[in-house]
């Protein structure tokens, strides 16, 4: 696993289709999109390389018209589970031997597939599965998932060449060898990049995975599979289960031979199976790896010299892409008095033009939430706070479930900084805002560091230096992603590797080096070409 490297294709991130109105690009991503949207889709599980069909189906219905009916996906049990868990130990011996250029191989000829003959089809799955518009489908499961595949082989080179020094008469080497065991990857809903991720790093460290996707995901996870399975995956390496999620997380969480979690999700939902773990450490082979990003409630903090205009479009496009269900989004934002009047009035200019609908029409900005659950809780957010003393809607406040569930963009206003809206996680396109008044800046940093448990994103808007640098160190712990004069969204690659602290998650950076570190177990070996003869060291006489 770690033998002498070769040259690998240099990474780099791959470009943006700009889907300009008429272009062909847009037209063709369309055509797929109408295409896939009139079919029946069947979605089995994928375990040992092959599809698995069970006696229950699940309806798969569309966020933006929940009446249309485009297929179903096999639900499995706890037999699957076991299953999966089985054919991922069986391959990891073959799997293990594998060159790491082999490794390399399958997931960079998986990452030209997604480039070229896949592009239109993962993207449109996703549209239609996730509710994203063409512009965020395209950066996500196209664009990032293809930067994952490309930018972790180059990863993975630089770390197997990383050795350490050796003396005279001495050689030393450190092999990067794939834990022992299995590790198990949960994905969520929000970006199909990271299911692709999860999974996939592992896999080319030389690790064997049960992968369980978000039941929101489960088109643009199928069309992962079949690409992995085109670009020759070998079978069990990677196995794709529907089952239910805590007694999936109970099954596995429990076998002696669990070594790793790689997570993506609720907060809850991560501190429950990482105390499981807690309550089965005695019976594993191995001490789990366990990473995860969990949620966010991501601020921006303007100070009195920002840009109006910059402040307003961050704010816009930080909070209500993709609907605000990215971790990172907008959610929380503390503007000063003097600069309030003017940034709502920008906002509701911009705002006034975002069209909503289905994402069949490029022009759409906002598609639709993700679920009935999600449209029930943002309903829920607003209506209390066109209730409350404390709060009022400023902008938006509309809803409407009639065939989507699509709620519009919307800001709070509070006169209370720990009012509900600015403290909870909302996964909603809301934005709250608290104006404070201009000399309370420094007061307002201690503010946004101590209202959330959250340290995921936050950004800072300010054309005074001090100022910036004040928020800086104010705000060292308050955001694993720091952003100056920019919306905290949009990480890329490569160029900002993502992760939070806090109850955001172990902070292990997905796109870079310091994540596939976590799936290594380094073996020291040191290599003696002329042995002492003699236990007598010089100092002995």
């Amino acid at each position: 696993m770690s033998k002498a490297i070769s040259q690998v294709p240099l990474a780099v991130n791959e470009p943006v289709n700009s889907y300009v109105p008429g272009s062909p690009e847009v037209k063709s991503l369309i055509s797929t999109y109408k295409k896939m949207w009139a079919e029946k889709v069947e979605i089995p599980m994928i375990i040992n390389g092959k599809e698995v069909k069970t006696d229950e189906k699940v309806q798969l219905q569309s966020p933006q018209d929940h009446a249309h009916d485009f297929g179903f996906y096999y639900k499995g049990g706890m037999q699957h589970v076991d299953d999966a868990i089985n054919a991922a130990l069986a391959a990891k011996k073959e799997w293990n031997e594998l060159g790491w250029e082999q490794r390399a191989a399958i997931f960079l000829k998986a990452a030209d597939l997604l480039a070229g003959p896949y592009r239109d089809v993962i993207n449109a799955a996703t549209m239609i599965g996730q509710s994203k518009n063409v512009h965020q489908a395209e950066i996500d499961s196209a664009c990032e998932f293809i930067d994952f595949l490309r930018f972790n082989v180059e990863f993975m080179t630089e770390m197997y060449s990383e050795q350490p020094v050796s003396d005279n008469g001495i050689w030393n080497r450190v092999e990067y060898r794939p834990l022992e065991g299995f590790c198990f990857a949960v994905t969520p809903f929000n970006f199909t990049a990271i299911s692709g991720n999860l999974p996939t790093c592992m896999a080319m460290l030389g690790n064997v995975v049960v992968w369980k996707p978000s039941d929101k995901q489960v088109y643009s996870a199928k069309v992962i599979m079949d690409v992995l399975t085109e670009a020759g995956l070998p079978a069990g390496v990677i196995n794709m289960i529907f089952t239910d999620g805590k007694e999936t997380a109970e099954k596995v969480l429990a076998h002696p031979d669990f070594a790793g979690l790689h997570f993506t999700g609720s907060t809850k939902v991560f501190q429950g199976m990482w105390k499981m773990i807690g309550d089965n450490i005695h019976n594993y082979r191995t001490y789990p790896r366990i990473v995860g990003e969990t949620g966010g409630k991501d601020f921006v903090i303007a100070h009195p010299s920002a840009n109006v205009e910059a402040v307003a479009t961050a704010l816009v496009r930080g909070a209500f892409e993709y609907q605000g269900q990215k971790c990172s989004a907008a959610s929380r934002a503390y503007i000063p008095k003097s600069l309030w009047a003017d940034v709502k009035k920008v906002m509701e200019a911009q705002m006034s033009t975002i069209k909503i609908g289905s994402p069949e029409d490029p022009s759409n900005f906002i598609n639709a939430v993700i679920d009935k659950n999600s449209f029930e809780k943002c309903k829920g957010y607003i209506e209390r706070a066109n209730a409350s003393g404390e709060a009022t809607v400023a902008i938006g406040g509309k809803y409407d479930d009639s065939k989507g569930w699509f709620v519009h963009p919307t800001v709070i206003e509070t006169t209370n900084p720990h009012y509900e809206s600015m403290v909870e996680e909302i996964f909603g396109p809301i934005l709250s805002v608290y104006v404070y008044e201009d000399q309370d800046w420094k007061e307002t940093l201690k503010l946004v560091d101590t209202t959330s448990p959250y340290s995921l994103t936050g950004s800072v808007f300010s054309q005074d230096r001090y100022a910036i640098n004040e928020a800086y160190k104010a705000l060292e712990n308050a955001s694993g992603n720091f952003y100056i004069n920019d919306k905290p969204t949009g990480a890329v690659v490569g160029q900002q590797p993502f992760g939070g602290g806090r109850a955001s998650g172990t902070n292990d950076k997905a796109g870079s080096k310091m994540n596939l570190l976590r799936w290594t177990s380094v073996r020291s070996v040191k290599e003696t070409f002329v042995s002492p003869k003699d236990y007598k060291y010089p100092y002995l006489g």
